[in-house]
C-alpha cells in the first residue's frame, strides 16, 4: 500500500529513515534480528510521522474546519486579539508526536499577515506554551464568511522546525495543507466571539485537519 509523504519532510525522511533502514539491515545481516528491531521501529516512526493522508473536505460555507490533527486541550474567550480588533475565541490543539503533523487552512480565505516570533520550546500541553513558544501567525481573511481569523503554528518541546509555504497575499482553499510543525506541537485557531453560532469541539475532542468541524459562523 503507497503512504502518500509530506514534500516538507523530504530531507528527513532520506537522512533519518533511510539511515534506521540501513541500520536495521545491517543488524539483521551481521548480528540478530532482533538487534535490527530498534533501528526497524525508528525508520516506521520516521516514515508514520510525515505521511501526508489525502482528506474530505466538508460542505457548508457556514463552518470552520480543524487547521490540525490532535486533541483539543483549551477554547478561551480572549478581550482583544490584534488581528481581529476585538473579542475572540481561541481553540488550542495539541499534537503529539503520533498525530499527522501537516497543517490546513480552516475556511477559503487570502492571507493579510504572517508573523514568525522567536521563542522558547515549553511542552505544547503547557499553558504558556502558546504566549511563549516559537510560533507563527496567519492573519486570514475568510472571503466566504466576511471575517478575520487567525491561524498559529506553535513549537513543542520536540518540535524544532515550522514549515509555512504562504505568506500575504496568498490564496487558500479550505482544508488546503499549507505547511506543518515537525515532531510534537500545537496549532491554536482565534476567531471573533460575535460570529460564533455554534462551537462544534470541547476539551478532549479528537480533531482531523481538514475534515472535522470546529466552528459554525454566524
Amino acid at each position: 500500500m503507497r503512504i502518500p509523504l509530506s514534500p516538507y519532510g523530504i530531507k528527513e525522511v532520506v537522512c533519518f529513515a533511510g539511515g534506521f533502514l540501513l541500520l536495521a539491515i545491517a543488524a539483521w545481516l551481521f548480528l540478530s534480528p532482533w538487534a535490527a528491531l530498534p533501528p526497524l521501529l525508528l525508520f516506521v516512526f520516521v516514515i508514520s510521522f510525515f505521511r501526508n493522508p489525502n482528506r474530505r473536505i466538508p460542505d457548508g460555507k457556514d463552518i470552520l474546519v480543524s487547521p490540525a490533527d490532535g486533541t483539543v486541550t483549551d477554547i478561551q474567550e480572549t478581550e482583544d486579539e490584534a488581528f481581529i480588533g476585538g473579542p475572540a475565541t481561541r481553540i488550542g490543539i495539541f499534537l503529539s508526536v503520533f498525530n499527522v503533523h501537516i497543517n490546513r487552512s480552516p475556511c477559503a480565505a487570502t492571507v493579510e499577515s504572517r508573523q514568525y516570533r522567536k521563542g522558547r520550546f515549553r511542552d505544547a500541553r503547557d499553558p504558556l506554551a502558546g504566549p511563549e513558544n516559537e510560533a507563527l501567525t496567519l492573519g486570514l481573511n475568510c472571503g466566504d464568511h466576511g471575517m478575520k481569523v487567525v491561524v498559529r503554528q506553535i513549537a513543542g518541546a520536540i518540535a524544532r522546525r515550522i514549515v509555512c509555504r504562504v505568506d500575504v497575499g496568498s490564496n487558500v482553499e479550505r482544508g488546503e495543507r499549507y505547511g506543518m510543525i515537525k515532531f510534537g506541537s500545537r496549532t491554536e485557531i482565534v476567531v471573533p466571539t460575535d460570529r460564533i453560532e455554534e462551537i462544534a469541539v470541547r476539551p478532549g475532542t479528537k480533531v482531523r485537519a481538514g475534515s472535522t468541524m470546529l466552528l459554525k459562523v454566524r
